[in-house]
């Protein structure tokens, strides 16, 4: 699975940003999909992922009450809605693809596949 993450860019604090995350090659479907990102000079973490037929979600605490993943099976593609951005959210995302079970979502190391960097921006 070749995994193409986009949406990423500059905004303000406060404001809202759509991260696509589509598979150019593979199906998206047979994977659970979680977001990471690292800001510079620091480790990857782990944002929110999504099961396989969507019915389960996990969220960092950090995020949970801002961002928002979901699945959209027609166009074989899985979406982090971001809100309230803040600029502490500025870093680069990352879409990966796995089968890890739901309670180690987190764990980066359990994904097969990863899709290039977007690079998200929040200005104060």
């Amino acid at each position: 699975v070749q995994l193409q993450a986009s949406g990423g860019g500059l905004v303000q604090a406060g404001g809202s940003l759509r991260l696509s995350c589509v598979a150019s090659t593979g199906r998206i479907s047979s994977y659970v999909i979680s977001w990471f990102r690292q800001a510079p000079g620091k480790e990857r973490l782990f944002l929110a992922g999504i099961s396989r037929v969507g019915g389960e979600t996990n969220y960092a605490s950090s995020v949970k009450d801002r961002f928002t993943i979901s699945r959209d099976g027609l166009k074989s593609a899985v979406y982090l809605q971001m809100n309230s951005l803040k600029p502490e959210d500025t870093a680069v995302y990352y879409c990966a693809a796995g089968r890890p079970a739901y309670s180690a979502y987190a764990q980066a190391g359990l994904y097969y596949y990863w899709g290039q960097e977007t690079l998200v921006t929040v200005s104060s």
